[in-house]
């Protein structure tokens, strides 16, 4: 069965240095990478869904300027619909990523913030990089509602499914299916509290973690669309997301449905 799915989030343009660490406030570094990518927790998870055989609409914002169709290139290549406004700056992050994979992100959100609630219908995924307005509007229409909750930040709602990091789990909780995950640990998956599943990931290299989280989201609402099991689905979000960290960048770091088969058996 493949699964259908609508995307309502944000729409960056990345702009990425690579350094041997992270800087400390005030410190000046020389970074030995530059590149810039398209990006946005929404976009890099519309374009991880298709990759894994999901039909995906996005629903976003991007601005009148000369970054916005560098912003939505991606999602044009993996033949995703898009239903995108354009007003203002194009938001854009700027990452610093360390030897070891690790990252610090500043977001501006630019046009992410201007979007226009609305209620979309089927099964819907969203984030927090956008404004409260349109969560609460998305989620209104959707039969099933799935929410990465990053940047954390308490909403008043009971999402389908939850997917949140470890920190992110002390700020928000409410979900009937609640994914956590613990970076190198795996994830855990709580059904009306109590634990139904459980993964650790493949023993990587780690290179750049910026768009694990989103594979990870991604591919556990493919699954779960596509009626796998709650052990199953994990193991393949799990797997997801150790694949994206093991190579640099966001969106070209989310693998397709045949590599993550690679890892899996």
């Amino acid at each position: 069965m493949t699964a259908e799915l609508t995307v309502v989030g944000s729409i960056n343009l990345d702009f990425t240095a690579r350094l041997e660490r992270l800087p400390r406030p005030g410190e000046t570094l020389t970074a030995h990478q530059f590149v810039r990518t398209p990006g946005g927790k929404g976009a890099n998870q519309a374009v991880a869904a298709a990759r894994l055989g999901a039909k995906v609409t996005m629903v976003g914002a991007v601005g009148e300027d000369e970054l916005a169709d560098e912003a939505l290139a991606v999602l044009v290549e993996e033949a995703v619909t898009l239903d995108v406004e354009r007003t203002g700056q194009t938001g854009v992050a700027l990452i610093y990523v360390d030897a070891e994979g690790e990252n610090e992100i500043v977001v501006f959100p630019g046009a992410n913030a201007e979007i226009t609630p609305r209620a979309v219908s089927g099964a819907v995924l969203s984030q927090l990089e956008v404004p409260d307005e349109v969560v609460y509007a998305a989620a209104a229409g959707a039969e099933f509602f799935a929410l990465n909750a990053a940047p954390a930040r308490g909403l008043d709602l009971e999402p389908d499914l939850l997917v949140v990091n470890q920190l992110e789990h002390e700020t928000v909780t409410r979900g009937k299916l609640v994914a956590v995950t613990y970076g190198k640990d795996g994830a855990a998956l709580y059904e009306n509290g109590r634990e139904v599943a459980r993964c650790r990931p493949p023993t990587i290299v780690a290179q750049d973690a910026t768009g694990a989280g989103d594979a990870f989201t991604a591919a556990l609402v493919v699954m779960l669309l596509e009626g796998a099991s709650r052990e199953r689905a994990l193991r393949v979000a799990c797997t997801a997301g150790a694949w994206a960290a093991s190579i640099v960048g966001a969106q070209s770091s989310l693998p397709r449905a045949d590599e993550v088969a690679l890892w899996l058996d």
